[in-house]
């Protein structure tokens, strides 16, 4: 989920960004097929015994991206997004420890590597969602008012890295305060972008919806450090409700975008989100107010969640496999 379908997402956006930020080229042609093939044999090779094989190529996808964008990122002097490429590399060095933590080299729990990884990926996605949610909001919305303050930007971002830096040093307690401050933080922000105005449309409200569950991960992350909800629940509500309905959202959104399709949900976009919306919703409360119901609400949120995925692969498979509409 992390390292695999996660840092394709990753990809994906960047390798696309970078290229309209800096109107230079990324990976393209036969040099991107080659990064498909790499991280295509990560995930063959993780299901084979040959888990040194796993790790070195795992490990080398990430840091493969950060060159990818980094060449177009340097030669553009584009200086606003060359954190990007420390992120990346960060989550190199997190699957490099997992991995060698799995295999027995080093003393460390990939539990920890794992709760890490997931602060990269909040972080990375809350950089995203603040540069894009407020701007999608005011052209799909008129009237819709969306605003950012400059400094709850920061607070609300650097919150997220101390709460990574107590992560790494397993600092608990503390870690329980910063995630507390954190969920009120991002609340004032999604607050910010009116999201109640975004009702009737369904590409611009699934945004706003995965971007809540930021706020509900954090609270339920700030609940676990204190031992009263299993860390589970919280690591489910970033991985299924935010990375899920924010990845869907944006898939369908830009799939449109570059085929020249109008930027309109229909049924089939409508039922997607709100099926993976519906598998957030019973993984995390089914399971933590229905404990006796576990199974069933893990079977059932995997259910929602492969229906959600099954109908945007129908609908857009013809639309991404054809020339797009002039």
């Amino acid at each position: 989920m992390l390292f695999g379908y996660t840092m394709a997402v990753i990809t994906g956006f960047l390798f696309t960004a970078v290229r309209n930020w800096t109107q230079r080229e990324t990976p393209r042609g036969a040099l991107l097929v080659a990064y498909v093939a790499l991280w295509l044999a990560g995930r063959v090779l993780v299901m084979t015994p040959y888990a040194v094989a796993a790790a070195f190529v795992n490990v080398a996808f990430p840091f493969a991206v950060a060159a990818g964008i980094a060449v177009a990122l340097l030669q553009s002097g584009n200086r606003r997004n060359y954190f990007f490429i420390a992120l990346l590399c960060a989550i190199g060095v997190v699957a490099l420890c997992v991995h060698l933590a799995l295999l027995g080299v080093i003393e460390w729990p990939a539990r920890v590597g794992l709760r890490v990884m997931l602060d990269l990926v909040l972080f990375i996605v809350s950089v995203i969602a603040g540069r894009v949610i407020p701007m999608f909001t005011n052209n799909g919305v008129p009237g819709a008012g969306a605003r950012r303050i400059a400094w709850l930007e920061k607070v609300s971002l650097a919150s997220l890295l101390v709460l990574l830096a107590l992560d790494l040093a397993q600092f608990g307690t503390i870690a329980a305060l910063v995630a507390a401050f954190a969920a009120v933080a991002h609340g004032a922000r999604l607050a910010l972008w009116n999201p109640w105005r975004t009702l009737r449309n369904p590409l611009v409200w699934i945004l706003h919806a995965a971007y809540a569950w930021i706020v509900i991960h954090l609270a339920l992350r700030a609940l676990a450090y204190l031992g009263v909800v299993p860390e589970t629940l919280a690591a489910h509500a970033l991985t299924i409700g935010v990375i899920g309905g924010m990845t869907i959202g944006m898939m369908t959104r830009t799939a449109r975008g570059h085929s020249g399709q109008p930027l309109v949900a229909g049924r089939a976009e409508l039922a997607s989100y709100v099926l993976v919306m519906a598998a957030a919703v019973v993984r995390v409360f089914v399971a933590w107010l229905a404990p006796s119901w576990y199974m069933e609400s893990v079977v059932t949120s995997a259910a929602l969640w492969s229906a959600g995925f099954a109908v945007y692969a129908a609908r857009y498979a013809p639309m991404l496999v054809t020339p797009a509409v002039r």
